[in-house]
């Protein structure tokens, strides 16, 4: 007779609750590039949610998102691309309901990591300040935006021109603040994780993405020919990760 873990028996036919999957996109994006994840995910019959990141700093970024979380009842998968890694390693610290953390080429912050020091931890980024346009916000502050002439190679790799070319018009900067904020106690110490390695990525090295799936002690790596848009380029093998990640939790 199967039994629960409280030591009831477990019904007969019940089906299992899949967690709700939350997608966070980072700078320079927005939710829109998770479209072939979703597609997949809602098709496999995944609750998911794809809120927007508001890119205004570290912790009002990761303050939201942890609002967000509040709102969702049973176990969550947590996803963050970029520096939407970041910000999901904030944002459930403390909510139990978070049952993984899947990045996919996204930061995995220790605490005090800032973006910008990470980024540069091995050679291999091409996002200088050089690539970046930045223009001044009524609060003083200066959004940070990919320059066009770059945008592709080190952004978008893998994708056509005019798929590349619509994406750098549509992208959401970041706010610069965001490069030198450190971060808080990670939830991957206690909350296990899984890492999407996109080989290619001119803008986060896979050998930092690498560095930081090992020091987070992942159940799971896995390795793609991609650049950083890897949720775009290789939806099949993200949302892949990402059942696997549900089915674990």
């Amino acid at each position: 007779m199967a039994v629960a873990a409280s030591g009831t028996p477990a019904a007969a036919g019940r089906p299992k609750v899949k967690p709700t999957i939350v997608l966070v996109h980072g700078a320079f994006a927005d939710a829109a590039g998770w479209s072939g994840v979703l597609k997949r995910l809602i098709r496999a019959g995944y609750p998911v949610l794809a809120p927007a990141n508001p890119l205004r700093g570290v912790a009002s970024d990761s303050a939201y998102l942890a609002s967000v979380l509040k709102t969702i009842s049973g176990p969550i998968v947590l996803v963050g691309h970029s520096y939407g890694g970041f910000v999901i390693t904030n944002a459930a610290t403390g909510n139990p309901n978070v049952k993984a953390l899947v990045y996919v080429a996204a930061f995995a912050p220790d605490a005090g990591d800032d973006v910008y020091h990470l980024q540069v931890r091995f050679p291999g980024t091409e996002l200088g300040l050089e690539a970046l346009d930045f223009r001044e916000t009524p609060g003083g502050g200066h959004d940070g935006y990919v320059k066009r002439e770059v945008f592709q190679r080190v952004f978008a790799g893998d994708l056509s021109a005019s798929e590349a070319d619509l994406l750098w018009a549509t992208q959401r900067p970041g706010d610069s603040s965001t490069l030198q904020t450190p971060s808080g106690e990670p939830a991957w110490r206690t909350i296990p994780s899984f890492f999407l390695v996109a080989r290619d990525d001119r803008l986060i090295p896979a050998a930092v993405q690498r560095f930081m799936a090992e020091r987070a002690g992942a159940v799971r790596t896995v390795e793609v020919r991609s650049s950083h848009v890897a949720m775009i380029s290789q939806p099949k093998a993200v949302a892949d990760l990402i059942e696997r990640a549900a089915a674990r939790s």
